[in-house]
């Protein structure tokens, strides 16, 4: 049936195409159309990679003759830019002044060493001059010291073996032919001191120093058999140790201190008089000294903190602490240095030392310790440029049994000095300037003013109120070299026990007015060749005969010289 209807639909097709009019023909039918098959892949990019050819170079075998010629190079010069001085072992310097002041001086030590240092040094002045009015005032002054050392990497290793004998008159009163030999005196000192100190680089270690230290010290001995122990000996033995341990930038360390001083004048428990009477003191001191020091700030501030804890172990024993804290702050990289702090501590008197300062006291001496209760203090420094710098500060302390001399008379007919002790408020004002400009100039000066309050005395006696100290050197072309100083000294009074020329009394006492010092010195060496040089010195050329101690004045203008070898 399909069939017969598709033949006739294309005759009739066929005729239409020959005839003249339109002819619509409508047909309905039924057309199957077959099923179409899903594809179920998903459609990806399939890219065709075409492989490179592997291109092979074979390997060519050359050779090359070569040669080596050599050039000659110069040594290299090197100049070192600052060349170290040569060192002498020996030194010796003779002179011989105006009122027969023989002058000798002879130094020996070791030259540049790495591991060893050690030397000798022997020093001698005396005077056979006299002071115009005065008794014999002549005067010798000799001493030798002897040292060695050994330098390591973690320690060192110091001694020393030291003696002095220093003769003089006690020419205090007005009699040009009083018998010398009558007031003639003479010290003599013979000591050794040891150290030794560790140099651990490691902050894990504690380091430490130690050291030993021996002193006898004796006065002249009578001609008189029977008196021969009325005179000041003593006997000194001083135990040091310090300890010290790094851990960040706290240092912790403590000092253990051990001093004892055996003093003897005369036979124990005897008299010569009612007002003469044996005095034997056995004084030990004990400290104990543990701190702590810690930076901060960049290091700008630097602060230690600790108690000082010393036994005063004498007949009474006394217990004293004393606080230690003091810090100091850097401003504008150590240009100018605020610094305050407060401290105490304990003194131990000896003979030694109190004649060191007044050869001239009696031998008998009570023995007291000077007990700083507190001290205050509160100053800055800094540089004001490369070569000029200052240092200003203040200071206040309590002091008991502060020692002051003062002029006998019961047992010296007053041409000696006893030992009296007073509670005093000290209060200092000083400032400090000092100029360098490399090795030509040098400039120091110091001045300082004193405020004393005693609470037994109407004054410190002897205790200078004002004082100014100038210190200058000066190298011409390291041909001429020029020394300095000047000493001025004011507000001095001696107690005196009558009314005199000077004086005002004063809460019962006599007060002499010392008048004022102006000592100045200045001496002029010429360096003929580096080895021997020639100088002259002129002291006091102020000619101020001013009293050293009260009746006691010192040599009018004097000049020296002489010549210094090197060899």
């Amino acid at each position: 049936m399909r069939k017969i209807l598709l033949t006739l639909i294309l005759i009739i097709f066929s005729l239409s195409i020959f005839a003249q009019d339109d002819v619509t023909i409508i047909l309905v039918g039924n057309r199957k159309i077959e099923k179409t098959p899903r594809i179920t892949v998903k459609p990806v990019v399939i890219d065709t990679v075409i492989p490179l050819p592997e291109v092979q170079y074979p390997l060519l075998s050359l050779k090359y003759e070569t040669t080596l010629s050599l050039d000659t190079i110069e040594a290299a010069n090197v100049k070192l830019k600052d060349i170290l001085p040569q060192l002498y072992s020996s030194y010796a310097r003779v002179g011989i002044g105006s009122v027969l002041m023989p002058l000798g001086e002879l130094y020996f030590n070791s030259t540049r060493s790495r591991k060893y240092m050690y030397g000798a040094h022997l020093n001698h002045l005396s005077s056979f001059g006299t002071i115009k009015g005065y008794a014999p005032s002549q005067f010798d002054r000799t001493s030798l010291k002897t040292f060695g050392g050994i330098n390591e990497k973690n320690y060192t290793l110091r001694g020393d073996v030291n003696w002095s004998n220093r003769g003089f008159h006690q020419y205090g009163f007005q009699n040009e032919n009083a018998d010398r030999d009558s007031i003639a005196n003479r010290f003599n000192e013979i000591g050794t001191a040891f150290s030794f100190a560790s140099h651990k680089k490691d902050s894990a270690h504690l380091n430490y120093k130690v050291g030993f230290s021996y002193r006898n010290f004796i006065e002249k001995k009578s001609e008189i058999d029977s008196l021969k122990d009325w005179r000041a000996r003593e006997n000194f033995v001083g135990i040091t140790s310090s300890f010290w341990y790094k851990l960040g930038k706290e240092v912790f360390a403590t000092d253990l201190n051990i001093f004892y001083n055996g003093y003897r004048y005369g036979e124990r428990d005897t008299s010569l008089s009612a007002i003469d009477t044996s005095i034997w003191s056995n004084n030990t001191v004990i400290q104990l000294k543990p701190t702590i020091t810690t930076t901060a700030l960049d290091n700008k501030l630097k602060a230690t903190v600790g108690v000082d804890v010393s036994i005063d172990a004498g007949i009474n024993p006394k217990v004293y602490i004393y606080p230690i804290a003091e810090a100091h702050y850097s401003l504008f990289d150590n240009i100018f240095i605020p610094y305050a702090g407060i401290k105490g501590g304990l003194t131990q008197n000896s003979y030694r030392d109190m004649s060191l300062v007044n050869e001239f006291m009696l031998s008998n001496v009570e023995m007291r310790n000077e007990h700083n209760a507190i001290q205050l203090y509160l100053g800055f420094k800094g540089t004001i440029t490369k070569t000029l710098g200052f240092n200003v500060n203040a200071r206040f302390g309590n002091y008991k049994n502060k020692a002051l001399f003062i002029t006998d008379t019961l047992l010296s007919n007053r041409n000696q000095f006893r030992v009296i002790y007073d509670t005093m408020n000290i209060t200092t004002i000083e400032g400090s300037l000092f100029y360098q400009a490399g090795e030509k100039l040098k400039v120091d000066a110091v001045a300082r003013f004193n405020s004393y309050s005693a609470f037994n005395n109407t004054y410190a006696w002897n205790l200078p109120q004002l004082e100014f100290v100038v210190r200058g050197s000066y190298n011409l072309y390291s041909k001429f070299l020029v020394n300095l100083d000047l000493n001025l000294f004011g507000g001095r009074r001696a107690l005196v026990y009558e009314k005199e020329e000077n004086t005002t009394l004063e809460n019962n006492q006599y007060a002499k007015s010392l008048g004022f010092i102006a000592d100045a010195n200045l001496s002029v060496e010429y360096r003929y060749t580096k080895r021997i040089s020639a100088f002259i010195q002129f002291n006091n050329f102020a000619a101020q005969r001013y009293q050293r101690w009260y009746n006691y004045p010192v040599q009018g203008f004097q000049v020296m010289g002489g010549v210094t070898f090197r060899f």
